[in-house]
Formats: C-alpha cells, structure tokens, sequence
C-alpha cells in the first residue's frame, strides 16, 4: 500500500478522477454536496486506479465528505481499487480512527477483506504502527489476527519489522494461536528490548 502522503492520489499520478474525486480527495465537503446534486453524477465512479471518490476521501481522513458519501444508496463501500484495496484498508493503513469506525460500524463492510497482496485492514495498521485503529479491528470477531499475507507474514510480523512495540504487545495479548511456522524467538531477539 503507498502511502497517501506520496500517492496514489497526488495531482498528475492519478488518471481519469472525476470532479467528484478530487473533491471527495481534497476534503471539500460543499463541492462534495453540490457535485453529488446533479443528476449526471456518479457517485461510485472509480478512476484509472479503480479508486472511488469514497476510497479518496478514506484514504485521507476526510470524514464529513465520507458520511456524505455513505448516505447513497448507489455507494458500495467495500470496493476494492485495482490492487485490492477497500475504503476500509485505505484508512486502516493510514490510521484515520473514526473513518474506520464508521467503515466498521457497517454491515456491508468485511473487516478482514485481503487486497491483492493478502493483506487485510489490520495487516496495515499493524505495519503502520496505528494502535487505536488496531484495538478497533481487534474487538471484532470476524478479524483474524492471524490470517498470513501471500508472503506468509502476519499482522504481529508487520508490527515488529517495522518496530511497533505498543502494536506487538496487543497482538500479542489476543488470545489467538501463532502459526508454527512464525519464529517468535527470532523476532523477540531483533526487537530491541524498550520496544516490547
């Protein structure tokens, strides 16, 4: 997952936006409104990407422009872009806490949906080092914490990797069992120890 700091929905990187995408990408709730007025409007339109104006807005953290967006009946919420990614994985991966509640807080939302790499939302918060919204995919009980990418990596491998003490600790606090296969001493002993 690129980071929305660097792209994918920098000016120039992605092709066929709709004005409804930059909008909903930029936060600008009243052009949001009135774009959304028209009758020639598709609120669900993807771009080049396969991002929706709801992906853009998650993915940022814009959560008027997301509740917006979420009241339409022609808005699916759990759409994956072209590389798999949901709303939810957007703004799971970029820690944004009260977009991924209301995600969450959705029925039409699958929490622990794979993107093309076989990373989930808590796959990326871990990664990211984003312990709230980590706590929020943990108290569900359709999220698996111990669901490998297609590398055989974990959400608790990410968290570590990248030296996410606080993340490490609750992952390792969930009362799941960890893979045989997951070296716990190797990964202990390449964590300094102010981190676990």
């Amino acid at each position: 997952m690129t980071p929305a700091v660097f792209g994918p929905f920098m000016p120039g990187t992605c092709k066929g936006m709709t004005p409804l995408s930059w909008a909903a990408n930029n936060g600008h709730e009243s052009v949001v409104r009135k774009l959304l007025d028209r009758e020639d409007v598709n609120p669900d339109k993807p771009d080049n990407e396969g991002n929706t104006p709801l992906s853009h807005a998650a993915s940022w953290g814009h959560e008027p422009v997301l509740k917006q967006l979420l009241r339409l009946e022609d808005v699916n919420p759990d759409t994956r872009d072209n590389q798999g990614y949901t709303p939810l994985s957007w703004a799971a991966g970029e820690g944004h806490e009260s977009v991924v509640k209301q995600l969450l807080d959705r029925q039409d939302v699958n929490p622990d949906k794979p993107d093309d790499q076989g990373r989930t939302p808590l796959s990326w918060a871990a990664g990211k080092g984003h312990e709230s919204v980590v706590k929020q995919l943990l108290d569900r009980e359709d999220v698996y914490p111990t669901r490998p990418d297609k590398t055989g990596h974990i959400p608790l491998w990410h968290a570590s990797a990248k030296g996410h003490g606080a993340v490490v600790n609750l992952l390792q606090a969930w009362q799941t069992p960890i893979p045989a296969w997951f070296a716990v001493e190797e990964l202990q002993a390449s964590l300094p120890s102010s981190s676990l």
